[in-house]
């Protein structure tokens, strides 16, 4: 496959909040991923920096308001992003399209998590994706605190971009952050969570995606356009994590993963597997560390998916239970230099 550079170029659209209702917590070490973790998230009071866009308080889906693109300077310093020609690639399936349920039969589902090795305290993470969608779904990228899931006195420290199953057409940006002190009464995790408009069906085509974390904010980033910032000081509520920047005090791993949720109001209705199996396509991931004192980027590595098999020297790949779906390592595939997260099933 041929790789080309091409500068990075900013792309106009719109943002949009939506649902915060449904919360559900991984029920297994590395489950992460916009599995939230209770019922007492709160909503988005205001954005205090004076490049960001202020997000409504009410974030359900009844209140969708839409919010202009915000352009970002961080990625002016950043040397050229490299592009692909790939397009829409085509590729086999072990199973045929799910069109229709066979009531003499049951189902088991499995999803695919790239679970990244490296550890990292602040920067820059850039990958160039197309997603996957089915009602049900997540495709997402984020980091993580490995240790979040064991709750007691660990800490949830977690960044998400997520596209979810029930629109195509929207991702959501999120912040979960959760105090490891079992004596507190109400240990529960802070969330912030707004869906944004892409402008585009993300599944059809693929797009440069961006987590930036720093310790004085947090930004997410569509073709180098920067759609949301959340500044250090910026309150959640009464939660003593409310300041959800400044409680990101964990080393996290950049991970990618598609995977079924029972949450049907906040991913879509579950046809039991309909539409399956589909994929997630990632062209390239490129990381970057951060300079406190200069306040710069510096790129660490960038894989482009060029060898026949995940680098193991930066990824590994899931192996277990995640809602709906067992994430099984074969789902994991490195093919034509694109790495394919793929959601399929079993009849048995």
């Amino acid at each position: 496959m041929k790789k080309i550079l091409i500068p990075m170029a900013a792309m106009a659209f719109f943002a949009a909040c939506s649902d915060m209702n449904e919360n559900i917590i991984p029920a297994a070490p590395g489950q992460a991923a916009g599995a939230s973790s209770s019922s007492d998230a709160t909503p988005v009071a205001e954005l205090s920096s004076s490049d960001a866009s202020v997000l409504p308080t009410d974030l359900s889906s009844s209140s969708v308001e839409v919010l202009p693109g915000v352009s970002s300077s961080s990625v002016e310093a950043l040397p050229a992003a490299s592009s692909s020609s790939n397009g829409a690639a085509q590729f086999t399936y072990a199973v045929p399209k799910l069109t229709a349920l066979d009531p003499t039969k049951e189902y088991s589902f499995y999803g695919a998590e790239l679970t990244g090795r490296d550890q990292f305290k602040y920067g820059r993470f850039e990958a160039r994706m197309k997603m996957a969608a089915i009602s049900g779904s997540v495709s997402s990228m984020f980091v993580y605190y490995d240790d979040s899931w064991e709750k007691g006195e660990k800490p949830w420290n977690e960044i998400d971009i997520e596209v979810l199953g029930k629109a195509a057409d929207k991702w959501q940006s999120n912040i979960i952050t959760r105090e490891g002190d079992p004596s507190i009464k109400a240990n529960t995790s802070s969330e912030s969570k707004p869906l944004h408009d892409f402008g585009f069906d993300a599944t059809q085509d693929f797009h440069l995606y961006a987590i930036v974390w720093t310790p004085e904010y947090v930004s997410w980033e569509i073709d180098s356009v920067e759609v949301r910032r959340d500044p250090i000081g910026l309150s959640r509520g009464s939660h003593a994590d409310a300041d959800q920047v400044a409680f990101l005090t964990e080393e996290q791993s950049l991970r990618f993963n598609l995977w079924a949720s029972k949450s049907a109001a906040w991913t879509g209705k579950w046809d039991g597997g309909i539409g399956l199996p589909v994929e997630q396509q990632i062209d390239y991931v490129r990381v970057y560390s951060y300079d406190e004192a200069t306040k710069g980027f510096t790129m660490l590595w960038q894989d482009d998916f060029n060898g026949e098999d995940i680098d193991y020297d930066h990824w590994d790949r899931g192996n277990w239970e995640m809602e709906r779906v067992n994430l099984r390592p074969d789902n994991v595939i490195v093919e034509n230099g694109v790495c394919r997260l793929i959601l399929d099933y079993e009849a048995n």
